[in-house]
């Protein structure tokens, strides 16, 4: 019976560590692993349903346990599933148009401050992590930057380069060549710490706003009630690709970086960001 790989659709952030993955497990689990790229809105939903036998695995992202915070979901992102791990990380980059008259995170807020409402940010799919950096950009600003919604993270990168949006926070592997090419200013990057995914910049949090955080993460799950022995053999050998020197070069070549670890601490990591961005949306809810 091969394992599948439940995940959004082919050529997107999530189908991009299912494919390596699914490539990767194939030898040590002695198992052929097919990719199931299914509508991103549907996979949660189809994992949960599924029989928890180790066979039917769910790779995704944030907006797993971010999204419910947002939107009524049919799933509980914690209860109804066994985390097996955290796959990797990709810290957002803070870009501007580069007619812009500012080269720093500090003046972007200045001039936030002294336009209230006239500057913009691009954003992709509510959930995603642009959409929540530029809320958290201005929750933790103070500023009224308006977000623009688009139906992706290439039409809003489009959108900052022909200067029809002032800023946007896009991923560090995304940006990195129009960063290069002089089409978008970096200003900063989103991780905890300075990342080798953007060299030479600073974090937004020692830029000027303290505590500051945005960044992609993908996981492994599989349904809840999957056996422990299952979900630690599991662990245990996506562990050992992405520690290895042939995934380092793949991940980062694309911009993000391999994060494995525990199933406790991928969850503690899931709960925090839910804790986080849930008191974020809750203070910048309109009042009714």
């Amino acid at each position: 019976k091969p394992i599948r790989i439940v995940t959004s659709p082919a050529g997107g952030g999530n189908d991009f560590p299912a494919r390596l993955i699914a490539r990767a497990l194939t030898g040590p689990l002695g198992q052929q692993i097919v990719v199931d790229n299914r509508a991103t809105i549907l996979i949660a939903d189809i994992v949960a349903k599924s029989p928890p036998d180790g066979y039917t695995l769910l790779v995704t992202g944030s907006a797993h346990w971010i999204g419910p915070l947002l939107n009524k979901v049919t799933y509980d992102p914690i209860r109804d599933f066994a985390p097996i791990t955290l796959i990797d990380r990709a810290p957002s980059v803070l870009v501007v148009h580069p007619s812009m008259p500012l080269k720093s995170v500090r003046q972007l807020i200045a001039l936030g401050k002294a336009r209230p409402g006239e500057m913009n940010f691009s954003v992709g799919g509510p959930g995603s992590s642009g959409y929540l950096g530029a809320l958290l950009f201005n929750h933790m600003a103070g500023v009224k930057i308006v977000s623009v919604p688009y139906k992706g993270t290439a039409p809003a990168l489009a959108a900052v380069m022909s200067g029809e949006v002032h800023a946007m926070f896009g991923s560090a592997g995304s940006v990195a060549p129009h960063v290069a090419s002089g089409r978008l200013r970096a200003l900063a990057v989103g991780s905890a710490q300075r990342s080798r995914l953007a060299p030479g910049l600073t974090t937004v949090a020692e830029a000027g706003l303290p505590g500051f955080l945005s960044e992609a993460l993908h996981a492994l799950f599989a349904p809840a009630g999957t056996p422990a022995a299952a979900v630690a053999l599991l662990n245990r050998e996506v562990g050992n690709y992405l520690r290895s020197p042939e995934a380092q070069g793949i991940f980062f070549k694309a911009g993000i970086e391999p994060s494995p670890g525990t199933p406790e601490a991928f969850t503690a990591i899931m709960k925090s960001e839910v804790a986080r961005i849930g008191a974020v949306l809750k203070a910048a809810a309109p009042r009714s």
